[in-house]
């Protein structure tokens, strides 16, 4: 217990540490969607994409959400007018894996995760990176998975699919998740 109060205190300082603030009003304790949509911020920030996932350093950094949107507006209130790594941030709502080409960024919504199989298999390859919200998400190839721990909103990342997907995830970020292989990879 006292490893997970210091590892959701790191991660707080470091959130901290690279401006996240949480959309919320008069002391209330932040939703659940408000916390993922802080910590979706803050993992664009630690997160490198090849070069040629953007034609030009002023092209913006797109978050696709795959099905039904469960932030519910969150994700937008969250991200309106930030930048990350110079790049501003843009949500789009897609429906299909071809539709989330387009997107440097997929969260894929617990509603959707069937479809999981359809994405990686198309995208995988294209500097994507993967976000879900279920279980068995990164033993299946989907890159960082929001889990929840004793009340707490915690993720996984399984860097081998992100380093198969050209990504490079920050040692800093890696140290405050829970790291994860697939099925069958020899964790």
């Amino acid at each position: 217990m006292a490893i997970l109060r210091i590892a959701l205190t790191s991660l707080q300082v470091l959130f901290l540490c690279v401006g996240v603030s949480t959309p919320v009003s008069g002391g209330e304790e932040p939703s659940e969607y408000q916390i993922k949509a802080a910590f979706l911020l803050n993992f664009f920030r630690f997160v490198e994409w090849p070069a040629e996932s953007f034609k030009t350093a002023s092209d913006p950094l797109v978050v696709g959400i795959f099905g039904k949107d469960p932030f519910d507006g969150i994700l937008e209130q969250t991200v309106g007018n930030k930048t990350v790594n110079g790049r501003a941030v843009v949500i789009r709502h897609v429906s299909d894996a071809a539709g989330a080409r387009s997107c440097h960024v997929v969260f894929l919504a617990a509603s959707e995760t069937r479809r999981l199989s359809e994405l990686t298999s198309t995208v995988t390859s294209r500097g994507m990176l993967i976000v879900g919200e279920s279980g068995g998400f990164t033993e299946r190839g989907g890159m960082i998975n929001f889990i929840v721990l004793d009340n707490h909103v915690r993720f996984q990342i399984n860097p081998s699919a992100a380093t198969r997907a050209g990504l490079a995830i920050s040692s800093k970020l890696l140290q405050l998740a829970i790291v994860v292989g697939e099925k069958g990879e020899g964790r």
